[in-house]
This record gives structure tokens, sequence and C-alpha cells, in this order.
């Protein structure tokens, strides 16, 4: 009996159990029939309004020199004075007095040369007296024909005419020598680099300085040939003017910590592309670089400077303007429309690294999407906020 109820107790138990559990089961109150909850995917948009936009192009160069030139000397001699301008970064004025070369040998080569001239003067008027005398001794013999050059002495007269010449032409070259001893500055400008110093010995076709003009700077702005779309810049034809009235450009510098700018314009293009890059260079020129302004703190826009450049383009009429993450792979945009998603291919007219610029005759009024989206579907439902907030 004792082992009947070990082995049948557990059965009993879990008979038990089951019963209880099958009697809260059907006590358990039925639950209220509901509909799924659709969640919306949330879209930022922005609406797109067409208007007028200035396009620009944007890129970099240095500040080089409009005039660069090496002063040479052009005669030999010892330098006897140098201008306190003549140090690197010195400025001087068109016209002004640079350097002294030693000129008395060359006051002496005047003084030779115009006793030269004297004495070819006396030597051609004493042949034209004889020449005059032996055309009338001839003539006194009244052969009636013409008399042998020789005769009249001809050849002798053109000699001494040609010496005449030769003497004149040595008396103006020793008096250029002269000239060339004081070096004047050929425009006003800044020297760049000086050789020489007074006492010192130069040599003819030595070099005694590197200068360049201060009236205007450029700057070589290389541009993709994609980008002159963007840009009024007339292209050069042969017999056309050297420079163009091309698009204004803005130029940026940081200098001493602070950020400063210059106007310019573009003059003109070089004549090749970059083999290399296929890029075309613009020159953006500004006057009176070293100059100043209304603007205390702007320091000059000195050679070697770099420089980031805005050129001004052309106006597009009637474009929208949209942050650049609206724009859906190569041309493409997400608009909503009654609540729905919908794809549609756009003209980018430029893409820049902070906005799109895009034709308004597929998007005029339209909501675009700017904020990133997964796994789209033409026609989707999407709940939308704007800068306002939910609608």
């Amino acid at each position: 009996m004792k082992l009947f109820l070990q082995i049948a107790l557990p059965f009993v138990v879990v008979a038990l159990g089951a019963a209880a559990m099958m009697g809260l089961i059907s006590l358990r109150p039925e639950p209220a029939a509901r509909s799924p909850e659709v969640v919306l995917p949330l879209v930022e948009v922005q609406r797109a309004i067409p208007e007028a936009v200035q396009l620009s192009v944007y890129t970099q160069g240095t500040v080089v020199p409009r005039t660069q030139s090496r002063l040479v000397a052009e005669v030999s001699g010892r330098l006897t004075w140098v201008s306190p301008v003549m140090v690197s970064g010195g400025f001087f004025e068109e016209g002004e007095h640079l350097l002294s070369i030693d000129s008395t040998d060359y006051e002496l080569a005047v003084e030779q040369a115009k006793m030269s001239v004297s004495q070819a003067e006396l030597r051609l008027a004493q042949e034209e007296a004889d020449a005059a005398l032996a055309r009338s001794e001839w003539e006194s013999l009244g052969r009636g024909e013409d008399p042998n050059p020789l005769t009249v002495r001809e050849p002798q007269v053109a000699e001494a005419r040609a010496a005449l010449d030769a003497a004149k032409a040595l008396l103006r070259r020793a008096t250029r020598d002269v000239e060339r001893c004081r070096v004047n500055a050929p425009y006003a400008g800044r020297v760049r680099a000086e050789h020489v110093d007074p006492g010192q010995y130069v040599t003819l076709g030595a070099e005694l300085a590197q200068v360049y003009a201060i009236d205007r700077a450029e700057v070589r702005l290389p541009l993709a040939d994609s980008e002159l779309a963007y840009l009024d810049i007339p292209l050069t034809y042969r017999g056309d003017a050297e420079d163009i009235n091309g698009p204004t450009v803005t130029l940026r510098a940081n200098f001493a910590g602070e950020e400063h700018r210059w106007d310019g314009h573009i003059v003109r293009t070089e004549g090749e592309l970059d083999p290399m890059n296929r890029m075309v260079v613009a020159v953006a020129s500004v006057d009176n670089p070293y100059g100043r302004d209304a603007d205390a703190a702007r320091p000059p826009l000195a050679v070697g400077m770099f420089v980031e450049a805005e050129i001004e383009g052309r106006v597009i009429e009637g474009a929208i303007v949209l942050p650049r993450r609206a724009l859906r792979g190569r041309a493409q945009v997400y608009v909503v429309e009654d609540g729905r998603l919908g794809i549609r291919p756009v003209r980018v007219f430029k893409a820049e690294s902070e906005r799109i610029v895009l034709d308004s005759a597929e998007l005029g009024g339209t909501d675009v999407v700017v904020s990133p989206l997964e796994a789209v579907t033409e026609g989707m439902r999407v709940k939308v906020v704007d800068a306002g907030g939910e609608r």
C-alpha cells in the first residue's frame, strides 16, 4: 500500500495542477479588438520658391606683380651712389634716381668724340672746297662733257661726309653712355631684391636689382572649363583689346589673425589649358594694391599672398535654391504632395558644397524633402515638419 501511494501521488498532483490551470484560463477576460498603429516616417521639407539667383564661382590663387623687371648695368664702372630705397621692399616712384655709376671715363669719351666730329667737319669742308675748285677748272676748259667723278673729287667728298656721320654717331653713343651711368626707375614700383652696394664695380649686363610695378596686382585663378558656364567671361580673339571688362572678383585672405578683402575684376584668360588638369586660368586685377583705404587695418595686397577668390557669375531668373542634402542621386529630389512622397527629376544649374540651384519648371511651389530618408517608395505616406514645426 505504501508503495502504491508513492507511485500514484505525483500523478495526482500533476492532474490537480492541470485542472487548476484550465479553470484559470476559462475565467480570463477577452482582450478588446484594436487596429494596428501605423508609424509614418517623419520628413523635413522646404518650400521651393522661384527667385533670381546670383551664381558665384570659388577658386584660389597667389598674388603676382603685373609688371616685373630686372635692372641691369648698361655700362661698366664703379657704383658711386645707391638710393636708400634700394633695399628689399623699398618703394620708388617713376623716374626716381636709384643708382649712379662713375661717369668720368664716359665724359672723357664725349670730349674725344666732340673733337672727332670737329675734325671730320673740317675735312669735309676742305674736300667740298677742293671739289668745287676742281669742277670750276673742268668747266673752264670748256670740254662740254661730264667730268670723271675722281676728277671733281666726288668720292673724297662722300668719304669725308661718311666720316663725319660716323663721328657724330660715336658722339651720340658716348653721350648715351654718360646718361646710362644714372639708373632711373622705369615706373612706380617696389624692390624685390637688390644685388649691389656703393663702391662695388659692376660690369656690362650685370644684374643690379629686381623690381616690380605697384599700380596693379594680379592673381592667377584656375577654373575648371565646366565652371566657365557660370561666368560672363568673353573669350579674346586675335585683334581684340588685351584686357577685357570681366566680372568682379572678391579676394579674401587671413593676415595677422583677421580676414581681409579686396575687390578686383577679371581682365583676361590665359591662352592655354593646363594639359595636366584641363584647367583654364583667369587673371584677376586689383588696382593700387599698396594704397591705403578707409580700412586702416587692412594690409597691402602683397606679392606672394595666398588668397581665396569669389568670382561673380551670371544671374539665373526663376531658379530655386535648396540645401545640398535635398539632392538625391545626380538629378532627383523627393517632394511631398497631399502627405505622399514623390520622386521628381530636376535640372541642376549648379551644385555647391552647401546648396544647389535648380530650374523652377518642375518644382515651383512644391514641398521638397531636405532630411535623410531610407527605404523610399513612390506614393508612401509621410509626416511633414518644417521650420514652423509639425504640420
